[in-house]
């Protein structure tokens, strides 16, 4: 149970200054770049070792009868967090989603650029992921990928509250609904994978939404600005693992 509490604990704060002070220093250049993840910390090792790591480009998908994601989305984000790694929203509790019979509570949305799962070889130009967790410390990420269209109304609300400083957090002068970040059409694929941070810890249940969410580049560029470096991992080995669609 430690180890599943240390998983939660670092998807839910997505390595915040208490995260980074119980292992290597990571990031996405130089000496802590992802391709070194693995050496910084004993903890880390399945960074580099593991079989079913994220993100993955899914091809090759399995056509199977995934059964739809019931949401019960009631609360709102609450405050946005720049923790150096993303720009993190996080949630007002109460808010779920079941999917083949478990239901789990979302934790925290946060943001990547460009999108660090790829789907048929096509990169995005962000990523979201929505973290949720059961009461039994299993994780689950729903992944949103957006393309650039007509300025997404819902993340304006978000950017406006974007602190410009790594370490920096502002509560949300809007109410903003994770709902409102994802499409309306809520097919997806579905894949084993792991955390896209440090410590990569597996057992994960990847939920990727088929269809991308619209943003404008101006949003895009705001986001990169703010982290000053991409903060994609790349893509891992899919090895043995089916994708279903």
């Amino acid at each position: 149970m430690k180890k599943i509490m240390s998983a939660v604990t670092v998807a839910l704060t997505l390595m915040t200054g208490n995260a980074l002070a119980s292992g290597g220093h990571w990031g996405y250049t130089g000496e802590g770049a992802p391709e070194h993840w693995g050496a910084l910390d004993p903890a880390y090792a399945l960074c580099a070792t593991g079989v079913n790591q994220s993100p993955i480009n899914m091809t090759d998908l399995v056509e199977a009868e995934l059964e739809p994601i019931s949401f019960n989305y009631t609360g709102l984000a609450t405050e946005v967090v720049h923790n150096g790694h993303a720009i993190q929203a996080d949630y007002t509790a109460g808010s779920t989603m079941t999917v083949n019979g478990k239901t789990f509570a979302l934790k925290q949305f946060h943001f990547h650029t460009p999108s660090e799962n790829l789907i048929n070889g096509e990169q995005f130009p962000m990523e979201a992921h929505f973290v949720h967790t059961d009461t039994d410390g299993n994780l689950a990420v729903i992944a949103v990928m957006y393309d650039i269209g007509e300025e997404n109304a819902e993340l304006k609300k978000v950017w406006q509250q974007m602190p410009a400083e790594a370490g920096k957090k502002a509560g949300m002068a809007s109410q903003v609904r994770a709902d409102h970040l994802m499409p309306e059409n809520k097919e997806y694929y579905r894949f084993n994978g792991s955390l896209t941070t440090p410590p990569c810890t597996e057992g994960v249940l990847w939920l990727v939404m088929k269809n991308p969410v619209p943003v404008s580049e101006a949003q895009v560029k705001q986001l990169a600005e703010a982290l000053e470096h991409p903060n994609n991992r790349p893509v891992q080995p899919v090895n043995a693992r089916p994708l279903l669609q």
